[in-house]
């Protein structure tokens, strides 16, 4: 079996960035433009959070990691490997909105990936999550359609929401120069690469669609640091507020 050490790096990577913006979505509860988004937004967030909680099981069941519940509540802002895109406050609906189209393309053709995967709870999680990630990729391109072409200024801001968060998309596909080759020489996973190209063939005709102009990519720069432990001035206030019940008793039993 691929060696603990690349297995762990990937799993916390993903389970970071579901945890994360599962919790950033969550602040939409109540917050949504109207009343079908805040039940979406509060949907998707949990079942984000809940893919997270199972990665983080895995990491403790298989690979012998600490407590989910420890292990995501309880670690310096360093130990997290999240990407940035998944940090950034909510800030209006449509930067949210489009986090939530680009994420979400780029987490489906990931567990795609993992459905082949030499790792069983890598292939047993893809297909568990499946029903979920179809309803989350069609709500996203749904609102994308609509908002991208419901009038001048309504496009305007999805399209400056697009030039915005590209980059920060990007970043969710860093590699890892000590992980990957191993990962990939063991069939865990195809690679970071791989996988940033199927997302940009996934997203582009749905942007196509919206009449939205995907920027240049040869010219952007990918947001990288979020793998390294390197994080935006956002993250640890948004650790504080996560973890503020857990820690008022750790060894508390709920």
């Amino acid at each position: 079996m691929t060696n603990h050490a690349a297995l762990t790096d990937l799993i916390i990577k993903m389970a970071d960035d579901e945890l994360i913006l599962g919790h950033r979505n969550s602040e939409w509860t109540g917050l949504g433009p109207v009343m079908e988004e805040d039940i979406a937004f509060s949907s998707m967030a949990q079942d984000k959070i809940g893919h997270a909680w199972a990665l983080y099981r895995t990491l403790h069941e298989d690979l012998g990691g600490e407590d989910p519940d420890r292990f995501a509540f309880m670690r310096p802002e360093k130990a997290f490997k999240c990407a940035h895109l998944t940090e950034m406050p909510n800030g209006e609906y449509d930067f949210s909105l489009m986090r939530h189209f680009l994420f979400d393309h780029a987490e489906t053709v990931r567990y795609e990936s993992l459905q082949e995967s030499s790792f069983e709870p890598f292939r047993l999680l893809s297909k568990k999550v499946k029903g979920e990630l179809k309803y989350h990729t069609l709500h996203a391109n749904a609102w994308i359609m609509q908002l991208s072409t419901a009038g001048e200024e309504s496009y305007i801001r999805m399209q400056a929401a697009l030039n915005h968060s590209i980059a920060l998309a990007a970043g969710v596909f860093e590699p890892s120069a000590e992980h990957e080759a191993t990962l990939i020489a063991d069939k865990v996973y195809p690679g970071e690469a791989v996988l940033y190209q199927r997302w940009l063939d996934r997203i582009y005709p749905v942007l196509v669609k919206a009449s939205l102009n995907m920027p240049d990519i040869s010219a952007i720069t990918p947001v990288y640091g979020g793998r390294q432990g390197f994080h935006t001035e956002y993250l640890q206030p948004l650790l504080t507020e996560m973890g503020e019940v857990f820690n008022l008793d750790t060894e508390a039993r709920w």
